[in-house]
């Protein structure tokens, strides 16, 4: 039920070393140059990391029926409003209701921002964001309007975001 305390052995890449293994265990996909940056492409580089593994570890339990749809189709009010507003729709059907194209969101986050982060829309929003708070981190969710599921996709620096070019 409870984890062994591993903060002791923590490596300069961000894995895990386990005490009992001595195996390195990695709980998220670093992946470079991947898609739906705001409706475009990603950020290419370091400074990004991607949540794949562990949303798909969650849908795969959902189908399985370890976990039911109040589980999983959880997102709140405003995150399923910022989506109809400022969220681009992708190719991509929802894992859960297989009915609706998931939309992604975008938000920032930093000094100077709101607390509860800031929604963006646009890519010159997230580049300029970028450049003028060069500690903001930007997150992107996928969200399905029809039945309410969310995940987070990925995190990326400003400095990522400042490598990528305009499209």
């Amino acid at each position: 039920m409870y984890r062994t305390d591993t903060s002791e052995c923590h490596k300069s890449s961000g894995s895990r070393l386990s005490r009992e293994s001595g195996s390195l265990s990695y709980p998220v996909e670093v992946r470079i140059g991947s898609p739906s940056f705001a409706g475009g492409r990603a950020p290419t580089g370091l400074g990004q990391v991607e949540y794949r593994l562990a949303r798909d570890s969650v849908v795969r339990d959902f189908h399985k029926g370890r976990l039911s749809r109040i589980d999983v189709c959880d997102a709140q009010r405003e995150l399923l409003r910022v989506a109809e507003h400022l969220g681009h729709e992708t190719e991509i059907d929802c894992p859960i209701c297989e009915e609706a194209h998931l939309v992604h969101v975008t938000f920032a986050f930093g000094p100077g921002l709101p607390p509860s982060g800031r929604a963006l829309g646009h890519n010159r929003e997230i580049v300029g964001l970028a450049r003028a708070n060069p500690d903001a981190s930007f997150y992107i969710v996928e969200v399905c309007r029809q039945c309410s599921w969310n995940h987070l996709v990925r995190m990326f620096t400003a400095a990522a975001a400042r490598r990528r070019p305009l499209s």
